[in-house]
């Protein structure tokens, strides 16, 4: 199965983040190829292969949460200090 995002009428929000991906599945062109192989059928391994485009659109759908940066805790910093003392001293 072929999708061409940019002929897609998906909004331009979810084109660009579906374009950004680093997936194996999205040619240079814009164009994601699924390729379903696990049934006997041709119908239903249009489906699965339909089931999985409409997963990575959805996924792509949502915006990744921000990373909260944390400090080191004062033990894990002093350890970590002390390791590297008794590393040096051997």
């Amino acid at each position: 199965m072929r999708f061409d995002i940019d002929a897609s009428s998906s909004p331009d929000l979810y084109k660009q983040r579906l374009l950004r991906l680093n997936d194996q599945r999205i040619t240079s062109g814009g164009v994601i190829v699924l390729k379903a192989q696990q049934y006997r059928s041709k119908e239903k391994n249009r489906e699965k292969s339909l089931r999985r485009l409409y997963e990575l659109i959805e996924n792509t759908a949502h915006p990744p949460k921000k990373r909260n940066l944390t400090k080191p805790t004062r033990s894990s910093e002093k350890k970590r200090l002390d390791n590297k003392a008794q590393a040096r001293a051997d």
